[in-house]
């Protein structure tokens, strides 16, 4: 049965493309709203796939997956856009409007949701100095680097402070001062109340930051506990 607290929770999900293997093996697992985690695993572990389940890009093959309480696989498809709005997403691949500026990439989730024109100034605007793009607002995102693309896209994705944010990658193409910089603004959005999971490599990051991570091998999922202790929570 799944759980009555927990902001997104998976039970015995498995998940294969077409007719090919399991990518995902009878993944369970429940977080809290409010917590931290990220994931790690090799390449092809299965790390983007697990997000795209989380964010409703993909259905599971088998299992059931709860977000925010609603049972997602017989949720009827009209109201699954109003549970994609309270999941912010960083995407390996940017996915920003090259024909708006840097300002209005970021802008477009707070318009979207009609906010007011001042806050939306106010807001943006102090976002793209937290992430260092306060001398390019009216730049559009063919004329950036792949970090400040990467930035750019950090920014768009937490602007509305969304209840849960999942990001691929994030610190994949700056250097090490703006990735601590960065993982500093996250921990920041997770103070205010947002869950967070980040798909990373990069275990040197996740070993100084000491949070809580979700490891993936060959399909399975275990939840290792800070200081490289295992949880008794896994699957297998």
């Amino acid at each position: 049965m799944l759980g009555n607290n927990p902001i997104v929770q998976f039970e015995n999900v498995g998940l294969r493309y077409g007719v090919g293997p399991e990518v995902l093996k009878d993944v369970s697992f429940a977080l809290d709203a409010g917590s931290f985690h990220f994931l790690v695993g090799d390449s092809g572990a299965g790390k983007s796939s697990l997000l795209k389940l989380i964010y409703l890009a993909l259905r599971p093959s088998r299992g059931l997956i709860s977000l925010f309480g609603n049972d997602i696989v017989t949720t009827p498809r009209s109201m699954l856009p109003s549970i994609r709005r309270k999941i912010g997403v960083v995407f390996q691949e940017f996915r920003l409007l090259e024909h708006l500026s840097a300002f209005d990439n970021v802008a477009l989730p707070l318009r979207v949701s009609e906010a007011e024109e001042n806050l939306v100034q106010k807001h943006v605007l102090e976002l793209l100095e937290w992430v260092g793009l306060e001398n390019h607002i009216r730049a559009r995102p063919p004329t950036l680097s792949g970090g400040q693309q990467q930035r750019l896209a950090i920014a768009r994705a937490i602007i509305a402070r969304p209840r849960v944010l999942l990001a691929d990658e994030p610190t994949g193409n700056v250097d090490d001062h703006m990735a601590f910089r960065l993982m500093h603004l996250f921990e920041e959005l997770n103070r205010l109340g947002t869950t967070i999971i980040i798909a990373t490599h990069n275990m040197s990051l996740v070993k100084k930051l000491g949070n809580t991570f979700l490891r993936l091998e060959n399909g399975n999922l275990k939840i290792i506990a800070s200081g490289n202790k295992e949880n008794s929570e896994s699957s297998g």
